[in-house]
């Protein structure tokens, strides 16, 4: 029953209608101030090596990610197996995932991946939704409409 109710959440999520039209539910600027402290792991550097935000190598470039697949950041290779796992899975990084993600990264991809061992290598936790939708709404503002 386990995996059935895995695959149903994976398929819910897969079904959630991906970035579109360039626009987030959030507040870009608001987004861009909760970054700083996003930064200390992750950098936003665009397909020319041009830093939008100088930030740490410890997670993977945030440019691009609306539309991506999950655990696939090319010059990224130090993503956990339940990461890659779930974006094997079809897991694509889309408003609503990314919220749910950050607020809970390894109850997240427990969810999904149906692995009640599955682990991020993400410490940080958004306290408030509104700051994870703000967050996303600055990543969305900053990297290409997916598919560019």
């Amino acid at each position: 029953m386990r995996l059935f109710t895995a695959s149903a959440v994976l398929a819910s999520l897969i079904a959630v209608p991906a970035f579109a039209g360039g626009h987030a539910s959030g507040d870009a600027a608001a987004g861009e101030k909760t970054f700083n402290q996003c930064k200390a792991c992750h950098s936003i550097t665009d397909a020319d090596g041009n830093d939008i935000v100088k930030g740490g190598k410890t997670g993977p470039n945030l440019w691009g990610l609306p539309g991506r697949t999950a655990g696939t950041e090319a010059d990224f290779g130090k993503y956990k197996d339940s990461i890659v796992a779930a974006g094997e899975g079809g897991l694509v990084w889309d408003e609503a995932n990314f919220v749910a993600y950050v607020q809970d990264p390894n109850a997240f991809l427990k969810e999904v991946t149906g692995d009640s061992k599955a682990r991020s290598g993400m410490a940080f936790r958004a306290r408030k939704e509104e700051d994870a939708i703000n967050v996303w709404a600055y990543i969305a503002s900053v990297s290409p409409e997916p598919g560019s």
